[in-house]
């Protein structure tokens, strides 16, 4: 049946009205989609949106510098120096090909592993360190999607391998390593700053963009050291002589005040250039050796062992004993191994510029009430540990400090033999910078002071932080008997020979050491090797530095103290008189 005419005009017009409906129904549904997305999910789209132009990033501090005396100013010994961390982000890079042989173009090296890193899932892959400011800049004007670089400071070094032990270095990591950068690290590196910033396409932050919100890092504290350029410098040029001399391969040298526990100069060889300690095969010539070498010290232990004596007052500085050569102890027999004058009545005096273990023994048997016994032990082990404070670490400002050692007095095997072996330096050990520390205790009226190399601080606004001297032990021993023992090193250091003789308007000094070295795959000691050990001091009336020598195992005829340390701490104390106005006598 044909539809009517009325019918027919009405069908266009109900196309019209369903299209219309449709489209009404798709805007409402778009409207409430676009609702939906921008009020109900806003902050939902934000943050996806704003993931990936939005970033954090830490901020470098700098690094505190290191600086030391030249006379009456300082001068920096350690710097920093600005240089970059090139690096890719590989989600951002868009052609890797084209973009590793721009970096390779620039920098070079190795455009596969370039190409690797660009590849990777991590998205921060270093590509190259230590880079220079136009380096850097030339990349960055490729505009490269992906790559980015990172300021980051590196240690320079204006006096080149001076103190290199001392000092330490800075890894790559930013981590202070040994010396004074691994000691002091936490108050060299500072706190990093913060940066939350709006980037561009490349990761790139928009630096004036109203988003960024910026926290400033707050620089590392600057170190100003109490060492002098000009005696450290002095010091290792006199140490190298002395090993060559010697024909040994290694040694230390410290010089400290001992008024205040100061160290002026603190030199070790064999040493490294800090600069390029990636360079370096054998990892123990980082180490600061007069702090970190722990060694049985021999002879120079008799000073120390007749000062408690004399202050416990068993003995007196005039006393005298009839010395047989030799003092059997259970099993064993300790006996004089240099020129001892022979058998008869020897003085506190005589053991000293003799040498005499057994004179150092009787000190011990007279601790004891005239023989070797538990008394005597436990006396000399409190003066060992509680006042020249030997076993535990002074707590010097560097890293891998060594404690040495002291044998228990009351439980072990053989206790008298030990002991008697202590009183001259053996089956005990010490650094040379605590026997540094115990001479001056000795020395200069009874106070140990905390041998330090710091002497200031600088925070990031300039204010400057001195470092006072701490005192770790009054009364070591008196005063009186410090007087008596300046008196008695002196004249032992009279009745030596040195290649130059001391003018006598000074105080000089000292005693040798030579010390067995322990075997330690077969037990007992080496027969054919020692380490040759100086301490003494110079000044005026006073003492007003001490000098402790250690050369390791040299190959001279003749005993070690003597032939090798001697000489060393002679040359020493002839710098520091002639260079550094060490006072003259007024007394």
């Amino acid at each position: 049946m044909k539809p009517s005419a009325s019918t027919q005009r009405l069908l266009p017009v109900r196309r019209v009205q369903i299209w219309y409906a449709f489209i009404v129904i798709v805007l409402a549904i778009c409207l409430i989609r676009v609702f939906y997305l921008q009020i109900i999910q806003h902050e939902h789209y934000k943050t996806a949106a704003q993931s990936d132009q939005y970033k954090e990033y830490e901020i470098n501090a700098p690094r505190g510098t290191i600086s030391a005396y030249d006379g009456d100013r300082t001068v920096p010994i350690v710097l920093n120096q600005t240089l970059y961390t090139v690096y890719a982000d590989p989600q951002l890079v868009k052609d890797i090909d084209k973009t590793a042989a721009k970096v390779h173009e620039v920098l070079g090296g190795d455009i596969d592993k370039y190409k690797e890193s660009m590849s990777a899932d991590n998205r921060y892959q270093v590509l190259a360190k230590q880079v220079p400011e136009d380096k850097k800049e030339a990349l960055l004007k490729a505009k490269m999607p992906g790559i980015g670089a990172q300021a980051q400071d590196y240690r320079t070094y204006p006096q080149g391998v001076l103190a290199a032990q001392l000092l330490g270095f800075v890894d790559d990591s930013g981590e202070g390593r040994y010396g004074i950068e691994e000691a002091l690290n936490k108050k060299m590196t500072g706190t990093p700053g913060q940066l939350k910033a709006v980037t561009d396409i490349n990761g790139v932050p928009l630096a004036a963009s109203p988003d960024n919100i910026r926290k400033k890092p707050v620089p590392g504290q600057n170190v100003i050291l109490t060492i002098d350029i000009g005696m450290q410098k002095q010091v290792e040029q006199l140490l190298k002589q002395g090993l060559d001399d010697a024909k040994s391969e290694s040694g230390s040298v410290v010089v400290m005040d001992p008024r205040t526990g100061a160290i002026k100069a603190m030199a070790n060889y064999p040493t490294f250039n800090p600069a390029d300690y990636t360079e370096v095969a054998d990892a123990s010539v980082f180490n600061n050796a007069a702090v970190t070498d722990a060694l049985e010290v021999g002879s120079v232990m008799k000073p120390l062992t007749a000062a408690a004596a004399i202050d416990m007052g068993v003995i007196k500085p005039n006393s005298t004993f009839y010395d047989n050569r030799k003092i059997e102890i259970d099993d064993s027999t300790v006996r004089n191994i240099e020129e001892d004058g022979g058998a008869g009545e020897k003085s506190v005096t005589d053991i000293l510029n003799l040498s005499l273990n057994t004179g150092a023994t009787w000190l011990l048997q007279e601790m004891g009430g005239g023989e070797l016994n538990r008394k005597g032990r436990v006396a000399w082990y409190n003066y060992m540990t509680d006042r020249y404070l030997f076993g535990k670490p002074t707590g010097i400002e560097q890293g891998y400090e060594a404690s040495g050692s002291v044998p228990s007095p009351t439980s072990g095997y053989g206790l008298n033999i030990t002991y008697a072996n202590t009183s001259f330096g053996q089956a005990m050990t010490a650094t040379m910078v605590q026997m540094a520390g115990a001479y001056s205790a000795m020395l200069n009226g009874g106070t140990y002071y905390q041998p330090r190399l710091v002497d200031a601080t600088v925070d990031g606004s300039g204010k400057l932080t001195p470092v006072k001297p701490k005192v770790l032990k009054r009364g070591v021993v008196s005063p009186q008997v410090s007087e008596d023992l300046q008196a008695m090193l002196e004249y032992v250091v009279d009745n030596h020979s040195f290649s130059r003789k001391f003018d006598k308007s000074y105080s000089v000094g000292g005693k040798t050491g030579t010390a067995q070295i322990a075997d330690r795959e077969n037990g007992g000691y080496l027969t054919d090797e020692y380490n040759g050990t100086y301490v003494g001091f110079v000044g005026g009336d006073d003492a007003e530095y001490i000098i402790a020598v250690k050369v390791d195992r040299p190959k001279i005829a003749g005993y070690a103290g003597s032939r090798a340390a001697q000489p060393l701490f002679g040359n020493v104390a002839h710098m520091l008189i002639d260079n550094f106005n060490v006072t003259t006598k007024t007394r």
